[in-house]
């Protein structure tokens, strides 16, 4: 065969095949839309996507309030639950931690996208 058939996403089997709109694996039943594999195929090679503490898409700009309080090093108190942080940017931090902000009395921060949901 001259055209490159995507490998099956549910057991990585190779001997995949097209039936109308569909592609099929033989060996586990799977059958897909050709369309999903590609946009796998692009989310997986690049785009990241970031979720909060729920499951909802985080984006840049986005308004988020903390679900837990969070202990600050060099900080008598930390930040308490329900805090409103607001005008996110999510970027490669350390360590996991992918949202870049501003925290009213706290200053600029990184946290955790586990720690936060969105508002």
């Amino acid at each position: 065969m001259s055209e490159n058939l995507p490998v099956c996403p549910k057991c990585s089997g190779e001997y995949t095949y097209e039936m109308d709109a569909l592609m099929v694996c033989p060996e586990c039943g799977h059958e897909w839309a050709r369309d999903e594999a590609a946009a796998d195929a692009g989310a997986a090679a690049g785009d990241r996507v970031v979720k909060d503490a729920v499951g909802n898409v985080l984006a840049d700009g986005d308004t988020v309030t903390v679900v837990k309080a969070l202990k600050v090093k060099g900080s008598p108190s930390g930040i308490k639950a329900g805090t409103k942080v607001r005008n996110i940017r999510l970027v490669d931090g350390v360590d996991g931690h992918d949202i870049d902000c501003k925290v009213d009395g706290f200053g600029p921060m990184q946290l955790k996208s586990s720690v936060v949901k969105k508002a």
